[in-house]
């Protein structure tokens, strides 16, 4: 028989046939273990999820990326793509998010795509939060300065130190515990730094610029983060699906749409209990309490009586004589407690000023419409109250008598085209013209022209 191959392990065998027996158990065990080792399921462990955080910053965007974590933990994911594509959100929403990140022993890749998206202010947080921070070509971060915004639209940068300290404070040491640019990260906050994808990686804020996220797992493959060392290249990426409690919450969680079940909620409340029976009520309680919970901060407790008693006045507008001084009074408050409602500064919210100026108008506008209505009601009951009264608007109107007519004798008159049943004191022969004196039930008191 010919030479016997040598295994490294394993001593050379004998030419007896108890030797060559031994040494085929020893050969198909190894071809077991190793074919085990290709096709054990282990592998799919390599697969990364795929979570995107779009549009504002919520309380849904917390939720969402918890679930995710959740996931990812429960099946053993390589590591989690944050996509970020959002113009900021919520800061204590941000912060909680941060927590998250940092708690899980997953590496999360903060990346900011597709091409030409943007993740300002609340995005920026996160993305120097994240274990690994990468960019889509033409990508823009920056803009982390926070800003009031007044009922009017105008802007206004928060300059107080102990607002500006603690959000600067928060981004450098989330870039400083990350080996990124303290100072870009500092910029960002007080001097609205805004970066590209290109500029980011040169000055050290981010480590990756990829134009997708294949490559970028093959970018970040061999990478050491929370003491793993990622094998991602060629990796599964599975997109991250919510359940539908947070969709419907993420839903409800736009500013706008939360703004607009607010006002739906105040005017539906209105209606039912100024009509009662109809279920308005209770679909107005359904509509505020959605869009307390879609905005996600506590109510201003000023705010919420100011509403309160708008409606109050415009209920007493709608039973009183007031000729629409309540239905004014009750208007401006509405519209100041919806104001007030809006999260326009720090820690409330962190939003970019165009969202913020779109709730506002999702806000008042509504109110305006209404006061509009009210006031058309208002001239139209004031102009019934101002009126005639009915009967009056008989006296001095011409007729022509049909019958004879008498103090005795009761007869038919053509009045404006109809026949009315008179009564005269002095005696009208037919054809004869009369003149309405007074009105009577359906009866027409009248003498001669």
């Amino acid at each position: 028989m010919g030479t016997w191959q040598t295994w490294p392990d394993l001593p050379r065998p004998t030419r007896n046939d108890d030797s060559m027996t031994s040494r085929a158990g020893q050969i198909s065990a190894l071809m077991v273990l190793f074919l085990s080792v290709i096709f054990a399921p282990g592998t799919a462990d390599a697969n990364v999820l795929e979570v995107s955080i779009e549009g504002t910053i919520t309380p849904a965007s917390n939720e969402i990326l918890g679930a995710a974590i959740e996931q990812a933990q429960s099946q053993d994911y390589e590591a989690i793509i944050l996509v970020l594509n959002t113009p900021g959100g919520g800061l204590q929403e941000t912060i909680s998010m941060l927590g998250r990140m940092d708690k899980t022993p997953i590496p999360v890749i903060g990346y900011v795509y597709p091409e030409g998206a943007n993740a300002w202010s609340a995005g920026t947080m996160i993305l120097m939060g994240s274990d690994i921070a990468a960019m889509a070509p033409h990508a823009i971060i920056g803009s982390a300065q926070p800003v009031q915004v007044s009922a009017t639209g105008g802007t206004t940068p928060i300059n107080d130190t102990k607002t500006v300290n603690a959000v600067v404070a928060l981004i450098t040491e989330k870039a400083r515990a990350h080996d990124r640019n303290v100072t870009a990260a500092r910029e960002f906050v007080v001097n609205n730094l805004n970066l590209n994808a290109d500029d980011a990686k040169r000055y050290g804020v981010v480590e990756f610029v990829s134009p997708s996220i294949d490559d970028l797992l093959s970018q970040v493959n061999g990478t050491r983060v929370k003491n793993v060392t990622l094998n991602t290249s060629g990796s599964p990426v599975d997109t991250f699906e919510p359940p539908l409690s947070l969709a419907f919450l993420k839903l409800i969680s736009d500013p706008t749409i939360a703004g607009l079940l607010m006002l739906i909620g105040i005017y539906a409340l209105i209606f039912g209990l100024s009509s009662p029976g109809l279920g308005a009520e209770v679909f107005g309680v359904i509509a505020l309490a959605l869009g307390l919970i879609g905005l996600g901060f506590d109510v201003n407790l000023g705010a919420l009586f100011l509403i309160l008693l708008g409606i109050g006045l415009l209920l007493a507008e709608l039973h009183s004589h007031s000729f629409g001084v309540l239905a004014v009074a009750g208007l401006a408050c509405i519209i100041a407690g919806s104001t007030l409602f809006v999260p326009t500064g720090y820690p409330e919210r962190y939003l970019p000023i165009s969202y913020q100026r779109s709730m506002i108008v999702a806000f008042v506008l509504p109110s305006l419409i209404m006061g509009a209505f009210f006031a058309f009601a208002v001239y139209k009951v004031a102009k019934a109250r101002l009126a005639r009264p009915f009967s009056d608007q008989f006296v001095g109107e011409r007729a022509t008598a049909l019958d004879r007519l008498g103090p005795k004798a009761k007869g038919y008159v053509q009045f404006q085209g109809e026949y009315w049943l008179a009564v005269s004191d002095e005696a009208i022969e037919p054809g004869e013209a009369v003149v309405v004196v007074e009105k009577t039930g359906s009866v027409l008191k009248v003498r001669r022209a």
